[in-house]
């Protein structure tokens, strides 16, 4: 079956529903939010994403092991007219699809997670004030101090679903999410960190836990992306009730020649 782009949000919709904790971030970007900034591609049953609004642009291609084969055929088909710079979340395997027209360069191993038990939430106190706009200076200083690199989109505060804590009129900790999308029933955390000057106090684990205090009231999975060697992460998010529901690989990618 011939690679496609794919145009129908409920033909995408229906594919990826089937597995929404693996694609809490396809099914978020489906979002009028994010629609505008994504094109899709689909081969049978498998559903390749790319993502114009980072730079540079974003490929998203998962699968179940059961899947992996129709995903690499689609990969397959669909390098030679990628843009030559890219970064890809991949399901492991499928990388190998893209090595004779793309230089591959892993960036490590990384899970998905998602809240199975919210009721270990009650376990921590909630802490935070939710950020608007009017906040954008104090947390883009933090992010340059705690977390500098990290992907952060500041149309993501519109969504009213960015927490932070502040001490001495300072920001030192912040919870923020990568997806949210009611309307699809989605969410994704992302920058979640603390200042290095605050960490240790569990100021992290009293932002997730009010942020998903808010999101549980809102969408049907709340998820989240973590290194697997960042153990600390993990443990934290196992602690506040997240478990383990998939695994990818990040890596960079640049068209051989470039």
């Amino acid at each position: 079956m011939p690679v496609r782009a794919e145009h129908d949000r409920a033909v995408l919709a229906g594919l990826l529903g089937r597995d929404p904790l693996l694609h809490a971030y396809e099914l978020g970007d489906l979002d009028e939010f994010f629609w505008p900034y994504t094109s899709w591609f689909r081969r049978g049953e498998a559903v390749a994403l790319l993502y114009h609004g980072a730079r540079p642009p974003t490929l998203l291609a998962l699968a179940r092991p059961e899947g992996v084969a129709e995903l690499a055929g689609l990969l397959g088909e669909l390098a030679p007219v990628l843009p030559a710079r890219l970064w890809a979340h991949l399901s492991p395997g499928v990388e190998a699809a893209l090595g004779g027209v793309f230089r591959v360069v892993s960036a490590g191993a990384h899970l998905k997670m998602a809240l199975t038990q919210p009721g270990r939430l009650a376990a921590v106190a909630p802490v935070g004030e939710i950020l608007g706009r009017a906040e954008l200076p104090a947390l883009r200083e933090l992010y340059a101090v705690a977390y500098p690199g990290n992907w952060f989109d500041a149309r993501m505060v519109d969504t009213g679903r960015y927490v932070g804590v502040w001490a001495g009129g300072a920001l030192v900790a912040v919870a923020g999410v990568h997806v949210y999308s009611p309307a699809y029933g989605v969410a994704a955390l992302g920058n979640v960190t603390t200042h290095p000057a605050w960490r240790g106090r569990g100021l992290a684990a009293a932002a997730v836990a009010r942020l998903c205090g808010l999101l549980c009231a809102e969408v049907e999975h709340v998820t989240l992306n973590v290194k697997a060697d960042n153990g600390a992460a993990v443990r934290l998010y196992e602690r506040l009730g997240f478990r383990r529901v998939g695994e990818y690989g990040e890596f960079d990618l640049c068209a051989v020649g470039c």
